[in-house]
């Protein structure tokens, strides 16, 4: 099969993050299965998801793995001018479709090249580590680490994520963390105001001094010029409280994420902020002893990537692009969870990052042709 058939096949499964991704995980299996390669899978606990692992070639050091999710973002609410689940050639050099570009157009390509990688005679192996629930906070990932740590006697040395880069290496990318807090005050007429607590006030306090934090690093200097923004960031993205214009608030939740850059971490930065919570609690309850703020992590955090430029896996991944310069990414992926996990890693797949999550995302006819040069020079560097 051409890779723009498999991409046809690997994008008529509308598999979101968060739910089953059975339906094409089992295609992916038949399709190895015809090929003779043999596949382990890595379940989560009620069975209704699975990661992928495989190796090709010989049992040997320096082996490269290929990793790639198999979920996507919905298409709800978005206006799309074909069928986001059929892969449209509108004969302008773009194939449209959801996951085309984030980034199953990646995976297509490791599938595309697996005939001429069993038929090379590979010196170091390559693994294909596919995952589940990247999109909803690469959630997959590490029990897949954790599987080819422990399936493989010998175990890989690099791992190349395929986001989209434009074929282009990524060595940088930030972390990610999600954050709930939720503010217990007390309810009460509105004209009350300074004999009660009101959850909105004290969490808009608990807000700005987020927002402050954020700009107290940057003033600080704490900056990492290959992001854009070049620092940390903490942006409050939900707010929910109140029943009534008239009524002092006894609940106010906000939900909020930390992005960080290598350098830093999101738990140095909710320790400080439960520190303050703690201080701001301390004060309240003078006035209302059950006055409480909470904050509990919505998913684990993501970590982020910062390869050095004399590993290995740099040079590497140099050899096979077209485009050597480096480059580093806001966004998060599960590249830095491969690197925690021992492998040296880099970002590298075909399909920009702009058209990712939107109506009409598409892959630029040229990005497969690269990506399957890339897949023809990794198998000959091996060889």
């Amino acid at each position: 099969m051409t890779v723009e058939e498999i991409l046809t096949k690997l994008v008529s499964f509308p598999v979101l993050g968060g739910e089953s991704n059975l339906s094409i995980l089992s295609w992916i299996e038949e399709y190895l299965d015809k090929h003779g390669v043999e596949h382990h899978r890595v379940p989560n606990e009620d069975g209704t998801k699975a990661n992928l692992h495989c190796r090709i070639g010989p049992e040997a050091e320096g082996g490269v793995i290929l990793s790639g999710h198999m979920d996507v973002v919905p298409v709800k609410g978005q206006a799309w001018d074909t069928d986001p689940w059929v892969l449209t050639d509108k004969e302008d050099g773009k194939l449209y479709s959801r996951g085309s570009c984030d980034m199953k157009g990646f995976v297509a390509c490791c599938l595309a090249a697996l005939p001429a990688m069993l038929n090379a005679n590979l010196k170091a192996p390559i693994y294909f580590a596919f995952s589940y629930d990247e999109e909803i906070g690469c959630l997959g990932a590490p029990d897949l680490v954790k599987a080819i740590n422990a399936h493989y006697k010998v175990k890989p040395k690099f791992a190349i994520i395929g986001e989209p880069t434009m074929m282009r290496p990524v060595t940088g990318q930030k972390g990610i963390c999600i954050f709930e807090t939720t503010v217990s005050g007390s309810e009460g007429h509105s004209s009350r105001i300074k004999q009660e607590v009101s959850a909105i006030h004290e969490a808009m306090r608990l807000i700005l001094w987020l927002e402050n934090k954020m700009n107290s690093l940057i003033e600080a200097g704490r900056t990492d010029d290959r992001f854009t923004p070049n620092h940390t960031s903490i942006h409050i993205g939900m707010v929910k409280g109140g029943i009534a214009p008239n009524v002092i608030a006894q609940e106010c939740k906000f939900s909020w994420d930390v992005r960080t850059i290598p350098s830093e971490t999101p738990q140095e930065i909710k320790a400080e902020f439960d520190l303050y919570c703690r201080q701001r609690e301390a004060e309240l309850r003078k006035i209302h002893p059950d006055f409480k703020i909470s904050t509990s992590n919505v998913h684990p955090a993501v970590p982020g990537l910062n390869t050095a430029d004399d590993q290995e896996i740099v040079a590497l991944v140099k050899d096979l692009v077209r485009n050597p310069k480096l480059d580093a990414v806001s966004y998060a992926a599960e590249a830095g969870q491969f690197a925690e996990g021992g492998f040296q890693a880099v970002i590298c797949g075909p399909g920009d990052i702009a058209q990712a999550h939107r109506a009409n995302e598409f892959i630029h006819k040229d990005q497969l042709v690269q990506g399957m040069e890339f897949m023809e020079k990794l198998i000959e560097k091996l060889s």
